[in-house]
């Protein structure tokens, strides 16, 4: 482990200890270095590397804190890694997707409330009147996606879930660039999910997201010539 990641961990630990909880100020750079018998230069790489993270923010004019630590803030990189990734790895990113989010589905299909489940057909209306446009329709589909996902009132989800499919977002649009077919199978796939939705049968809503994303999977196995 490096200076710089020994560092970062000491300030790590104080957060988790709770010395250093959400929204706190750190002391005076000069003060926590010596507190914790760092270097100010150590001190200054370590909060640059938990800024970039999400864990501090600094203000300008008023000094460092400790930023909320909601799950969309620290979340946030996994979209950005994702991002970076290539290759067969894509199929590995649409596996999780496929072992997370059906369950999801079915969870939000037992808490949904009526504001919630107009969002959805809102989007899935959307949908249906975009299937000639690759691009909005996948727009349209990632925003049904997610506020399916905000039922489950699980915003550690939410972000998690979120992050992994910003990859697989692409992905999409290529399949409705090169698949005419896909645009009216997509649509069909969101109308049974949003139907089991409305019904709150949570076994249903699994299946069919299950079935949906599934679909994208094979498809990317078949055109990366994965085995």
């Amino acid at each position: 482990m490096s200076l710089t990641d020994k560092a970062i961990a000491r300030i790590r630990e104080l957060i988790r200890s709770g010395e250093l909880p959400p929204g706190a100020k750190l002391p005076p750079e000069q003060q926590l270095a010596a507190e914790l018998g760092l270097s100010r230069n150590l001190m200054r790489e370590a909060v640059k590397a938990l800024v970039v993270a999400r864990v501090l923010e600094i203000r300008r004019g008023d000094g460092t804190y400790v930023t909320s630590l909601e799950p969309h803030l620290l979340l946030d990189g996994v979209g950005a890694a994702v991002e970076m990734l290539r290759g067969p790895t894509l199929l590995q990113l649409t596996e999780v997707r496929r072992l997370f989010e059906p369950v999801a589905t079915g969870l939000a299909a037992t808490r949904i409330d009526a504001a919630q489940l107009a969002e959805v057909r809102g989007h899935l209306t959307a949908m249906r009147a975009a299937r000639a446009d690759a691009e909005s329709l996948t727009e349209h589909d990632a925003a049904f996606h997610r506020a399916v996902l905000a039922a489950t009132g699980n915003p550690t989800l939410v972000s998690l879930l979120d992050g992994i499919s910003s990859r697989t977002l692409r992905a999409r649009v290529w399949r409705g660039l090169v698949d005419e077919d896909a645009a009216a199978l997509t649509v069909a796939e969101h109308e049974t999910i949003y139907a089991a939705l409305a019904a709150g049968d949570a076994a249903l809503a699994e299946a069919a997201a299950l079935v949906h994303v599934s679909g994208t999977e094979r498809w990317l196995r078949d055109h990366l010539g994965a085995d």
